[in-house]
């Protein structure tokens, strides 16, 4: 239930604007002081994996293993993606509690 419940409020912020993905569109996130939360995919590569763990802890943005590619795509309404960043606090606060099941 914690995965469609994440997934579901993915989506939401994707509305709302909140959300930026792709490697590029996430680097940039984070190098800006924007990212408040770094998606990456189960299935991404392990480089992509270490590359973007290595960028996360250089701009001190928390980082999350969930979904697969597609449904990370899926319920951002894009194709498939390995990397999303979380824009808003609140949003990547209320995800991480519904990753741990807690929402």
């Amino acid at each position: 239930m914690a995965g469609k419940k994440a997934v579901d409020l993915l989506s939401m912020a994707q509305r709302a604007g909140k959300v930026a993905s792709g490697a590029f569109a996430a680097t940039q996130a984070m190098d800006a002081g924007r990212a408040a939360l770094l998606l990456v995919a189960e299935d991404a590569s392990e480089t992509t994996k270490r590359d973007m763990a290595v960028r996360a802890g250089k701009c001190r943005v928390p980082m999350v293993v969930c979904l697969t590619k597609e449904d990370l795509g899926r319920c951002l309404g894009r194709g498939d993606r390995a990397v999303a960043v979380l824009l808003d606090k609140g949003f990547s606060k209320a995800l991480e509690e519904r990753l741990r099941g807690a929402g």
